[in-house]
């Protein structure tokens, strides 16, 4: 059986390669629909910011999920593993299996409970794990029982998007602008979740470290080095403050390969300009 992967653009990735297919994600910006990594980039994205255009982003229509799976089925693959981002993040993932109920088992809807560099790293074991053979049905089982091996932490710059978003009051907004506090906000499968809180970014920064190492000493104590992927991320307009950031997760973690990705629209429309991320990810394949 030839089995193709397909996912979408909140997995930061943006350019499709052999085997692997990707949905655009619409992005709306002053009521206006472009899609994500085609017709709006990220450097666009963060200029509407801070131009105080309104922006969103939305589910991708039905019309174009099933579009992108008749071409994948057309390209001659027999099955089709489709990894949206976590359920509970977005309605997409319930759709999609609606959807998928048409296609005869030809598509298998993962809900792997990730999304950004964490849902990157699944698309990509996938990949892997296609090209040796292991069939839909069985990577859709593998992806779900490890969704969970992951963790994310975000700090914001500024609380203006997490306000927008209705996260926090604008009351709470202005007493910690006021304060400097910036809220670290973690997602652990589902949710965008309140970790703790810190004074500035540099201290949020070093707060989002010191997670990270907890759950290498904690959740991923049995896992070496090698099987862990550590990777930052973030919204930053200066590409030297992104490699400051990328610098210093690197000097925290010197055995891994740290990399720097910029957070999907999905994120950035509620984090806002200059939020710095990090995660780590136990690699699948």
């Amino acid at each position: 059986m030839k089995t193709a992967i397909a996912t979408d653009t909140n997995s930061g990735l943006t350019v499709p390669q052999p085997g692997l297919y990707l949905l655009p994600m619409p992005v709306i910006v002053d009521g206006k629909i472009y899609a994500e990594g085609v017709d709006i980039h990220n450097e666009q994205f963060y200029e509407a910011m801070k131009q105080n255009l309104d922006v969103s982003t939305s589910q991708p229509s039905p019309g174009e999920i099933m579009d992108l799976w008749d071409r994948i089925l057309a390209d001659g693959y027999d099955q089709i593993v489709y990894i949206p981002m976590s359920s509970g993040l977005s309605g997409t993932c319930q759709s999609a299996r609606q959807f998928a109920l048409d296609y005869d088992g030809k598509v298998q809807v993962v809900d792997n409970h990730r999304i950004s560099v964490t849902q990157k790293e699944s698309v990509l074991s996938a990949c892997r794990l296609a090209e040796q053979g292991m069939d839909a049905g069985a990577l859709k089982a593998y992806l779900e029982e490890r969704a969970f091996e992951a963790s994310i932490y975000i700090t914001v710059d500024s609380l203006e998007y997490l306000k927008k978003g209705g996260r926090i009051t604008p009351a709470v907004a202005a007493f910690a602008t006021i304060l400097n506090l910036k809220p670290v906000l973690t997602i652990q499968g589902d949710k965008l979740d309140t970790f703790r809180k810190a004074r500035g970014m540099r201290a949020a920064e070093e707060c989002m470290v010191e997670a990270l190492r907890q759950d290498r000493q904690t959740r991923f104590t049995d896992v070496p080095d090698s099987g862990l992927q550590i990777d930052t991320a973030g919204t930053f307009e200066d590409p030297e403050q992104a490699e400051r950031w990328r610098l210093q997760v690197q000097e925290a973690f010197p055995n891994a390969v740290v990399e720097y990705s910029h957070l999907p629209c999905s994120i950035a429309c509620h984090v806002g300009r200059n939020a710095a991320g990090i995660a780590i990810t136990k690699k699948e394949a």
